[in-house]
């Protein structure tokens, strides 16, 4: 699932957290901290993806320079 999709849900959740009858404020507090923790883990995630990919296409070239692929 994309990070997109991701985030797309997490907003889902967050906001039907917030409308829960059910839960008392503190719960939603404590539930929706933990919720953008996780937004924020599963950007840095994507972040992290991209660079490496980056960084993987430069080592393929120099590998190949190499000899090594």
């Amino acid at each position: 699932m994309s990070n997109r999709k991701n985030n797309e849900n997490l907003e889902k959740i967050k906001s039907a957290v917030k409308n829960a009858k059910h839960l008392n404020e503190n719960e939603k507090s404590q539930t929706i901290q933990r919720l953008d923790e996780w937004i924020v883990e599963d950007k840095a995630d994507g972040i992290f993806y991209e660079e490496l990919l980056d960084i993987t296409q430069g080592m393929k070239s120099i590998l190949k320079d190499l000899g090594f692929i």
